[in-house]
């Protein structure tokens, strides 16, 4: 006696060995005996063999036909065998009763399961959408096999190429134009970034960056509604100070500038003014909204993304020839020892006299200019007029510099140059990829980049301070200590920042380009307006949770901001070394098997590095470029015989450390049916890198 069982909803069979109250004993086709509940026991029967019961039982179910079998079913409750009665003969074999439980098994979109071997039959109404949704769904997968079958043979459907950044980086998994990647993908062997540029999705490595970054970043674009920037509603003093701002050619958004008083009198008063929306710009505002949307300014080579409106911008840079709206600084120093006596805020309308343009006069600027070793004639009238001011300002950076060293336990040491992006050939508003790219440098901590940088710090650290001091929240930056791995972190407690040597920090000299600046500037006007009782009045109030939601948001789009500026800086870095022919450069080993060019911002992974030490210097000759992973390896060739360079302890405030980029992570999974790991190179596409 042999009987045909369920088994976790598998049918098998095997030969009958024992029986009890409610369970079976049943030797299977492989000799291995199982134990069989009762209850799942379908059909006892003698012959055919169970070896030969199944494949023929198979067979004959794949010719029955289901509109046929759901016309002769019964309309009450049914079994298998009452279905092989009425669909075969009165006397249905044994094969026949199981080709009508295959087939019932097979069909649920006709009939219902009621129990072991039990069914009833769908009502029409849902037989007719389950074969519509079948048919449906046979079309889908014809169209994800042509597809397929397309990008095998080297052509990208449009549909496929519309879906390419979703498809890549956040699919839907269900969708046709996912499955035709991966069907592709799995049948030809291909990871699927290098199917999809084989396939010509990907024409363009520039536009894949930038596209793929306004995928994820601005999927609505960066143009911005109608607004209008809105006046200040006070009426302010007019400063008595001609101030001047210190930027490159490019820069449009003018935060900061400087003015001084009093040389020669003692007491000398630096003035450090900031731009000031946060005096028309109200919290909650369209135009609060529109900032908090952007948190910051994306910056590029050859192109940026404002954080505010251009007209906006405009209405409140500290452009020359205007009495700007400013939050002002205002720092009395001894002007023997350099020693700061006190401090005040105010809020004024400030005169700019000049913008200064760095990239224009740092020739000219030198320290030995500042210093009277060089002719201050070099300079044209205005700029020399400026002399006595800047070579004052000059003196106080370098002490408050030291100062800071003091506090630091060891001096900042920078040995790396500033690299500028220049593209020549941009046509339209933005590049395409095509420009040809010039890459300058200027040196860091050259005496304008250092005027600025200290009076920004003083400024930042002393608001920061007085935020603290009169119980106003603040988004503050700190640094628990210079040892390895202690990284920079945004919080609302006033604490230490070890990489700078400051007691407390908070970015607050950049409100039209960084929305954590603006948030700190409606609270450094409100402790101007009100004193003491500013936490009163301050837009975020003392355990505000709005505090740490912006720096929550904050800190996740400036990660992605960075992250993107330092991988399109990386492709026209290697844009550039193919434009100037580049087969060979110099570099220092920074670590392990990593060097860095020395005359461009280029990291990479060399082979035959290994027992140098940090800081050698090497002749790298390069290997192939990769655009689109920004992947670029090199050959030590030759060991220079130089001296081995002090590498940078820590990248600067602000700054990211140099690396390869960030890895260019795939959303696909080729891995859901072949077996292969999910984490493999094959799976995702391979490790590639992407800023």
């Amino acid at each position: 006696m042999h009987i045909l069982f369920d088994e976790a909803g598998k049918l098998m069979t095997g030969r009958l060995m024992s029986e009890a109250e409610s369970s079976l004993q049943v030797e299977l086709e492989s000799g291995k005996r199982v134990k069989v509940k009762l209850a799942n026991t379908l059909l006892r029967f003698d012959k055919p063999a169970p070896a030969a019961l199944m494949p023929a039982a198979t067979a004959l179910a794949e010719s029955m036909e289901l509109e046929l079998a759901y016309e002769f079913a019964p309309d009450e409750e049914f079994g298998f065998a009452d279905l092989a009665r009425d669909y075969f003969s009165d006397h249905a074999s044994t094969e026949q009763q199981v080709a009508a439980l295959i087939c019932l098994q097979g069909a649920p979109h006709y009939f219902r399961r009621s129990g072991k071997g039990r069914y009833r039959k769908a009502p029409p109404e849902i037989v007719a959408q389950a074969l519509a949704a079948i048919e449906k769904k046979k079309q889908i997968q014809a169209q994800i096999d042509a597809w397929a079958a397309d990008l095998q043979a080297g052509q990208c459907p449009d549909a496929v190429r519309q879906q390419l950044y979703r498809i890549l980086f956040r699919p839907d998994k269900n969708a046709p134009e996912y499955k035709a990647v991966v069907e592709a993908a799995r049948q030809s062997h291909t990871a699927p970034l290098a199917l999809l540029q084989k396939a010509g999705a990907i024409t363009s490595a520039y536009q894949f960056h930038w596209q793929r970054f306004m995928f994820d970043q601005f999927p609505r674009g960066t143009g911005f509604p109608a607004v209008e920037a809105p006046a200040v509603a006070d009426e302010l003093p007019l400063a008595t100070v001609q101030a001047f701002s210190i930027d490159d050619s490019h820069t449009t958004e003018i935060d900061d500038a400087l003015s001084l008083q009093g040389l020669g009198s003692g007491t000398v008063t630096l003035g450090i003014h900031i731009a000031a929306p946060g005096l028309a710009i109200a919290p909650d505002s369209p135009l609060d909204e529109l900032a908090r949307a952007r948190l910051s300014t994306v910056y590029m080579p050859g192109h940026k993304i404002t954080m505010l409106p251009d007209a906006v911008v405009q209405a409140y840079t500290l452009e020359a020839g205007r009495d700007c709206p400013a939050v002002s600084l205002y720092v009395n120093i001894d002007e023997a020892s350099l020693q700061i006596k006190d401090s005040r805020t105010a809020l004024e309308r400030v005169p700019i006299a000049h913008n200064l343009r760095h990239d224009q006069l740092d020739s000219v600027i030198t320290e030995g200019w500042l210093t009277g070793e060089t002719p201050v004639d070099t300079a044209s009238a205005e700029v020399a007029a400026l002399q006595p001011q800047l070579a004052f300002i000059f003196r106080l950076a370098r002490h408050l510099k030291a100062q800071r060293e003091v506090v630091r336990g060891k001096p900042e040491t920078f040995t790396r140059p500033d690299y500028t992006f220049k593209l020549e050939g941009v046509t339209g508003r933005e590049p395409d990829g095509s420009e040809t790219v010039v890459i300058g440098t200027r040196s860091r901590g050259a005496p304008l980049d250092l005027m600025v940088a200290e009076a920004m710090i003083l400024a930042n650290s002393t608001w920061g301070l007085w935020l603290a001091d009169t119980g106003v929240p603040g988004i503050y930056r700190s640094q628990a200590s210079l040892a390895p791995g202690i990284k920079v972190r945004m919080g609302s407690k006033a604490l230490p920042h070890a990489g700078i040597g400051v007691k407390a920090y908070a970015w607050s000299t950049s409100p039209l380009r960084r929305y954590v600046d603006l948030v700190n500037q409606w609270q450094i006007i409100a402790c101007a307006r009100h004193g003491r009782t500013a936490a009163l009045a301050a837009p975020f109030k003392p355990k505000d949770a709005g505090i740490l939601s912006v720096i929550s948001a904050f800190d996740a789009a400036y990660t992605a901001y960075n992250s993107f500026q330092n991988g399109m800086e990386r492709f026209w870095t290697l844009r550039h070394v193919q434009q100037a022919g580049i087969t060979e450069l110099t570099a220092t080993l920074i670590k392990d098997n990593l060097v860095r060019a020395d005359t461009l911002p280029l990291v990479m992974p060399v082979m035959g590095a290994d027992g140098l030490p940090r800081g050698a210097h090497v002749r790298v000759r390069l290997g192939a470029i990769d655009e689109i992973t920004l992947e670029v390896s090199g050959t030590v060739i030759e060991r220079l015989d130089l001296p081995v360079t002090p590498q940078d302890e820590a990248p600067a405030e602000g700054e990211e450390e140099d690396d390869l980029g960030s890895p260019l992570h795939l959303a696909i999974d080729i891995a859901e049916e072949d077996g292969t790991p999910a984490d493999s190179p094959e799976a995702t596409g391979g490790a590639a890198k992407q800023g």
